[in-house]
């Protein structure tokens, strides 16, 4: 690995946490869906080292928590979504694909209380009305995230995709 690619991996995840940082007063607004959809698109195989970069730094900042677990599987599956789907073009394709992203989160939290649940002596049972209880009283939350996720994806896709195609040093990887 080059330098250069050091360097460009320093500055994805230091975008990705200043922006997180800036909008932290919206709740449920953010743009790293948005970095993470782009940087994918962009950056290729780099995602691969900004992904777990973020998260680790995420869990030093805000601590090791349960929420944590979730950081694990769902940045990667937004990378790897958006890898599988590098060649689309359509900003409505990756608005769509973002606001999905904010809707199922919570969905995703949910993921360790059903294990958590179910390993606390409440069995299967207990680990679905767990994770079910937390999720559905999220929902609002998640509506806000997609809907936030959709209109940042909107408004802004068109524009630093623009800027970053004029940057010859970083070719869209394709």
């Amino acid at each position: 690995m080059a330098v250069q690619d050091i360097a460009l991996i320093g500055v994805m995840v230091a975008v990705i946490e200043v922006s997180k940082a800036a909008l932290a007063f919206l709740p449920n607004i953010e743009l790293t869906s948005f970095w993470m959809i782009l940087f994918t698109i962009f950056f290729g195989w780099r995602i691969l080292l900004v992904v777990p970069a973020f998260i680790l730094i995420e869990g030093t900042i805000y601590g090791f928590g349960l929420w944590w677990v979730m950081y694990l599987y769902a940045w990667p599956l937004l990378a790897l979504l958006a890898w599988l789907f590098r060649k689309q073009e359509s900003v409505w394709f990756w608005s769509i694909l973002s606001a999905a992203f904010g809707l199922m989160f919570g969905f995703l939290c949910a993921i360790p209380y059903v294990v958590i649940g179910a390993a606390d002596g409440g069995g299967l049972i207990g680990g679905l009305t767990a994770g079910f209880s937390w999720w559905v009283a999220g929902i609002p939350w998640d509506i806000t995230h997609g809907v936030g996720n959709f209109v940042l994806m909107l408004t802004l896709y068109r524009p630093v995709c623009g800027a970053m195609r004029r940057l010859r040093f970083f070719p869209r990887q394709f």
